[in-house]
């Protein structure tokens, strides 16, 4: 058992802090409005793991503790907020970058707009003394629990991981798989575009043959 720490509770935190604590990871978990206000979460949390069977817990944290919780931290905030955490609290950390990049919501990004990087390059040049590791951003957050299904399941869904650090890539991949999910490792950031918003691998449920190919398929926005 390791703990992972969880910085945001919405909707994909909320469905990550489930699934960990169900395969035996305790969790975490903060959000920018405190502690406080994630009893009603952490108690569900708890009563869930207990009925899978499963030892490990959730707690409310700060932002500070989620984040030096343990070697790895999920990052599930808005994009724009995401330089609202001190970059040295995940240094040496392996991040799980969940981020997609919505105007209308985290405002324009010039960078972002005319595709010079990615969201994920921007979330590791923030963060520029942790292990980036782009995963989680193109599954609806209940499909987390409704989607798993066990290792070599006939037609098991398939998720998306992009990093450039061999070792941090290995252990979100293993991490997925025990959650319930084939992995197609994309390659490194720079190559996340290919599963960002409005692309044919995001949101639909594929298997690593299909994810495949939809990566594959990806064209860049300008190009749309």
């Amino acid at each position: 058992m390791t703990t992972i720490g969880i910085i945001g509770s919405g909707n994909i935190g909320s469905q990550l802090a489930h699934a960990l604590t169900r395969i035996g990871h305790d969790v975490v978990v903060a959000n920018s409005r405190g502690p406080a206000s994630l009893g009603e979460l952490v108690t569900t949390v708890n009563e869930h793991a207990r009925a899978a069977g499963s030892a490990a817990s959730a707690t409310a944290g700060t932002v500070e503790e989620a984040a030096q919780a343990g070697e790895l931290v999920v990052v599930t905030i808005p994009l724009k907020a995401v330089t609202d955490i001190p970059a040295h609290l995940l240094e040496g950390r392996i991040v799980i970058d969940t981020n997609n990049y919505y105007p209308q919501r985290d405002g324009q990004i010039a960078e972002l707009d005319d595709e010079s990087t990615t969201t994920s390059e921007l979330v590791a040049r923030h963060f520029a003394g942790a292990r980036v590791v782009k995963a989680f951003n193109h599954i609806p957050a209940t499909e987390i629990a409704d989607h798993a299904q066990a290792p070599g399941t006939e037609g098991r869904r398939a998720l998306a991981v992009y990093g450039d650090d061999t070792g941090a890539v290995e252990q979100v991949s293993g991490l997925i798989d025990a959650i319930g999910f084939d992995v197609v490792n994309g390659g490194g950031l720079a190559e996340s575009w290919r599963i960002q918003r409005d692309t044919p691998g995001y949101i639909p449920r594929f298997t690593a043959e299909e994810l495949t190919a939809k990566l594959a398929e990806a064209k860049r926005y300008r190009d749309m």
